[in-house]
Order: structure tokens, then C-alpha cells, then sequence
């Protein structure tokens, strides 16, 4: 066997160390990072996570010869420029940290356009100039106005996936436009028995949270009408059961301190009903006014006991504005 340098040892035994005492590890990609946003990056994490750059048969190696077995699997993501991150954090919130580290930058002639690159109409503070033809060679629709070179027309210069030509890049950095994004790609992280990749990681945290509220009220609404009992559905079906009692007692006429204004304002409300169905010989003048003012004395209406009233509502809002601050804890 050929002989393996020290510092080699060195560097796989620090990584197994590392391995072994930490329980979330992560794989990396710190491909065409420059080494100022990457420090800055690096102080993004803090005290919370430790980032080693490596060797990929170096990483590969400490992750075989690893205590923990399942962290093997890490070795089928070891692309571009990888790194190992070494963290007690959680993953999801790991991930959202380095995805919020990520800064803007310049074009590069031959980099893959992320997404659809357009270039906004309006004034490019160019004067007449040389440039006038290059943005219309790159099919930027320009021209002079008023002493400035103008972009007429908002121009879609590259799709979504495609290469970035020279001239285009060249173009996009005068206009200060800065289509790529720069930053720690998480690939994968172990935790457990459990390996997570970017795509389960990338969680849209506005629609979970939404999706968890969604559930959470129909949950609490069939509980209700289902009359499980539970800590949260008790004071709603209480609320309920005092609803539908003072409602059956008033058109059951029970008198209590609860009903008998309402069965007393019931009554009037029939008595003038009658009245108005009567001949006018047969109501005396203080009946008739009465009648005559019927517009501002309504009949009592009967709640309906299907809906659910407005402070049942405020809790169940609440408690689902509790739900989602909950969740927004898991990603920071």
C-alpha cells in the first residue's frame, strides 16, 4: 500500500470526529462563491452550525469509516465545490437560513439563466452612445430620448434554463441587472435515520401555515357539529348548548330571568300582527298608534342555530393564529 500523508489523516479524522458528535449533518455545494459573500455567509450561521470545506474523496471516506451508518447515504450528494455542515439545528430551519443568506449577482457568460431574464422598460441613464447598438443587438428594443438612451418595451432576452451568451452578460452587468443568485446550497442533511434533500426542505412556509390553519378549523368546526368534546371544541359546544336552550325556552314560552323580556317583546310583536289583520272599527286610537309605529318596534327574530356566533369565531381565530405561530417557530 502506498503511503497516505499525515495531514491527510489528519483532515478524514477531524471530519469522522465531527461526524460522530454532531447530530444533524449536511452536505453542501459552495461552487462559485466568492470569498467575501462566503465569510458573510459563514457569519449568518454563527455559533450554530460549523462549516468544513473538504476534498470529496476526503468527505466520502469519513462518512464510510463514520459511527453512524446511516450517514453514508450523504456520499450520493457530493457535487460541484461540497462542504459538510455540522449543526444541532433543525434541518427545515437550517435550510432557511442559507437560502436567506443568498445575495444577487452579475451575469457570467455560459452560467444557466434561473428563471425567465427580462429587461424593464424605461430611461438606462446611458447617453447616445455605442451601447444604443449593443442593446439592440442583444434584442433590447432602445432608443435616444430626450439626451438618454430609453428601453421602449419590456424584453425577454433569455428563457428560463438557457445559457447566458457573452454579449448578453456584458449587457446585463452595465444595466446593473443581477439575475444570479449566490450562496451555500444545502443539498442534503442527515438526522437520525433520516435523510432530507433540498426539494423536501424547500417548505413554502406562508402556505403550510395556511394549509395547517384550513385543517385545524375544519377539524375544530366537525367536532363541534359532531359533539366530540375535546379542550378545545368544550367552550364552543357549551356556547352552543346555551344558545340552543335560551332559543328553545323562548318558543316554548319558559319564563326565566333569561327569556321573559324576549317572550314579553315576542308577544307584543304577535299582538300587533293580529291587530293589523283586524277591521278598523275593532282597534281603539291607542292600538292604531301603535300599529302606526310599528316600523321602529321590529319583532324579536329567533337566532338561528346553525351559525356560530361572533365570539366563537375570535376564539377559533385565535387558536389558529396559535397553531401557525407554532409552526413558524419550526423555520425561524
Amino acid at each position: 500500500m502506498h503511503h497516505v500523508a499525515d495531514w491527510k489523516k489528519e483532515k478524514v479524522a477531524e471530519l469522522e470526529d465531527l461526524t460522530n458528535s454532531h447530530e444533524i449533518i449536511g452536505i453542501v455545494n459552495l461552487a462559485d462563491i466568492p470569498a467575501k459573500q462566503l465569510q458573510t455567509m459563514r457569519k449568518s450561521l454563527g455559533d450554530n452550525a460549523i462549516l468544513k470545506m473538504s476534498r470529496k474523496n476526503f468527505i466520502k471516506i469519513a462518512l464510510e469509516n463514520s459511527d453512524k451508518e446511516e450517514v453514508e447515504g450523504l456520499a450520493d450528494y457530493l457535487e460541484g465545490q461540497p462542504a459538510m455542515v455540522f449543526t444541532k439545528m433543525n434541518p427545515f430551519k437550517l435550510f432557511k437560513i442559507l437560502e436567506d443568506s443568498k445575495t444577487e449577482a452579475p451575469a457570467k457568460a455560459g452560467s444557466i439563466a434561473p428563471e425567465d431574464i427580462v429587461v424593464p422598460a424605461g430611461d438606462t441613464s446611458f447617453p447616445p452612445g455605442p451601447i444604443l447598438g449593443e442593446l439592440q443587438q442583444v434584442g433590447i428594443p432602445a432608443k435616444i430620448d430626450k439626451g438618454s438612451i430609453v428601453v421602449t418595451d419590456d424584453a425577454k432576452i433569455v428563457d428560463e434554463g438557457e445559457e447566458i451568451p457573452k454579449a448578453v452578460a456584458d449587457i446585463l452587468t452595465k444595466l446593473e441587472i443581477h439575475p444570479m443568485e449566490v450562496g451555500i446550497d444545502l443539498l442534503a442533511v442527515c438526522e437520525g435515520d433520516t435523510i432530507y434533500t433540498a426539494d423536501v426542505l424547500a417548505v413554502d412556509e406562508e402556505e403550510t401555515i395556511q394549509t395547517l390553519a384550513n385543517a385545524y378549523q375544519s377539524a375544530i368546526n366537525l367536532s363541534v357539529y359532531a359533539g366530540i368534546l375535546n379542550s378545545e371544541s368544550a367552550p364552543l359546544l357549551i356556547q352552543k348548548a346555551a344558545r340552543d336552550a335560551l332559543n328553545l325556552a323562548i318558543n316554548a314560552n319558559i319564563l326565566t330571568s333569561e327569556t321573559t323580556d324576549k317572550i314579553l317583546s315576542k308577544a307584543y310583536a304577535q299582538m300587533l300582527a293580529v291587530a293589523k289583520l283586524l277591521s278598523s272599527e275593532a282597534i281603539d286610537d291607542e292600538l292604531n298608534e301603535k300599529l302606526n309605529s310599528q316600523a321602529a318596534a321590529a319583532p324579536v327574530a329567533v337566532e338561528d342555530n346553525t351559525e356560530e356566533p361572533e365570539e366563537e369565531e375570535e376564539e377559533e381565530e385565535d387558536a389558529a393564529e396559535s397553531a401557525a405561530a407554532g409552526l413558524g417557530a419550526l423555520f425561524g
